[in-house]
C-alpha cells in the first residue's frame, strides 16, 4: 500500500501538468523554463541532499561493495544498451533516447522512498551512493547520447556540456562523503529543499508533454511495450541472479534490486528536453513504466528475494 500510495501521488503531480498544458495556464516555453530549473538546481540538490542528509555512514567493507554493485550494475546496463535497441529494430534516431531509458531508472523520485518503505532510513545511504554515479553519467554519457551527430560538421562532441551542475554536484557529494564534512544545517535545509522540488516539478513537466500525445499510444506501441517488459522485469530478475552470487548483504541486494525494478527516470525526459532530444518519446516511456511498475517492482521483489 505504501507502494501504491507513492505510484498514486506522482501520477497526481502528472496530472497537474497535464491539465495546465490542456487548459493553456502553462506553455512550452513554461515546460523548457521548469526543465531548466529541475535539471541545473532540483535535481544537483537531491543527490548532496541524500549524502548530507543521510543517517549515519557506511562501514568500510560494505561501502566498498555497495560501490563495486554500483560500477557493476551501470556498466552492465550501459553495455545491455549498446545492443537492445538494435534487437528492438529501434529507428536511428531513437536508439540514443532507448539507450538512455534502459540505463536511466527513476531511483531519484522513486527508489528512494521505495527503499525507505522497505529497509527504513538505515538504507537510504547506499541509495545515495547508487545516486552518485547515475548523475555522473546522466550529465555526461546521457548529454552525449542526446546530442551526438548534432554538434554541426567536423566539431565533434562539444565537452563544455560535461561542466554543469549534474556533474558538480555529484563530485561535491563525494567530497563531502570522503572527507566527513559537518555542513551547516541552513546547507542541509537548502539541499533538501531543492531536492523535494524534483519529483513534482518533473512530473508535471512530463505531464504537460502528455497533454500533447493520444494517452492510447503508451498502450499501442508494441516497441515500447515490449522495452517495457524487458526494463522492468527482464532485466531485474537476471541481474539479481548475478547478484545474489557475489553480494552477501540482503539490504544492499534489496536495494539493487528496486534499482533496478524501478522504472524509467524523469529526468531522462528533463534532459530530452533540455538537449533536444524526442520529449514525446521520453514522456511516454516514463508514464507507461511507471504505470507498470505498481505491479513489477512487487513482483520482482517476490521472485529475487
Amino acid at each position: 500500500m505504501a507502494l501504491l500510495g507513492k505510484m498514486t501521488v506522482l501520477f497526481l503531480f502528472m496530472l497537474i501538468g497535464f491539465f495546465c498544458r490542456k487548459k493553456g495556464y502553462l506553455d512550452e516555453k513554461a515546460s523548457q523554463s521548469i526543465s531548466f530549473l529541475v535539471v541545473n538546481f532540483a535535481s544537483p540538490g537531491l543527490v548532496i541532499s541524500g549524502t548530507v542528509n543521510a543517517a549515519g555512514r557506511i562501514g568500510g567493507s560494505e561501502l566498498f561493495q555497495t560501490v563495486l554493485t554500483a560500477v557493476f550494475l551501470y556498466v552492465g546496463l550501459i553495455g545491455i544498451a549498446c545492443f537492445l535497441p538494435l534487437l528492438l529494430r529501434v529507428p536511428r534516431e531513437q536508439r540514443g533516447v532507448y539507450r538512455l531509458m534502459t540505463i536511466f531508472s527513476n531511483i531519484g523520485f522513486m527508489g528512494f522512498p521505495v527503499v525507505q518503505a522497505m529497509y527504513g532510513n538505515e538504507a537510504m545511504l547506499q541509495t545515495a551512493i547508487f545516486q552518485i554515479p547515475y548523475n555522473l553519467l546522466i550529465y555526461t554519457y546521457g548529454i552525449w547520447e542526446l546530442t551526438r551527430g548534432r554538434e554541426g560538421a567536423g566539431e565533434g562532441f562539444a565537452w563544455r556540456r560535461m561542466l554543469n551542475m549534474g556533474v558538480a554536484a555529484a563530485l561535491a557529494a563525494i567530497l563531502l562523503y570522503g572527507l566527513d564534512w559537518e555542513t551547516p544545517q541552513f546547507f542541509k535545509d537548502t539541499v533538501a529543499g531543492l531536492g523535494n522540488l524534483t519529483a513534482p516539478l518533473s512530473m508535471i513537466v512530463i505531464g504537460m508533454a502528455l497533454a500533447g500525445i493520444p494517452l492510447r499510444s503508451l498502450f499501442t506501441d508494441v516497441r515500447l511495450l515490449v522495452f517495457s517488459a524487458v526494463k522492468l522485469l527482464v532485466l531485474p530478475v537476471i541481474g539479481m541472479a548475478v547478484l545474489k552470487q557475489f553480494v552477501s548483504h540482503e539490504t544492499l541486494r534489496g536495494v539493487a534490486m528496486v534499482m533496478m525494478a524501478t522504472p524509467v527516470g524523469s529526468m531522462t525526459a528533463m534532459m530530452a528536453k533540455q538537449y533536444g532530444g524526442d520529449t514525446e518519446l521520453t514522456s511516454r516511456g516514463v508514464a507507461l513504466t511507471t504505470l507498470l511498475s505498481v505491479l513489477t517492482i512487487p513482483a520482482v521483489g517476490a521472485l529475487t528475494l
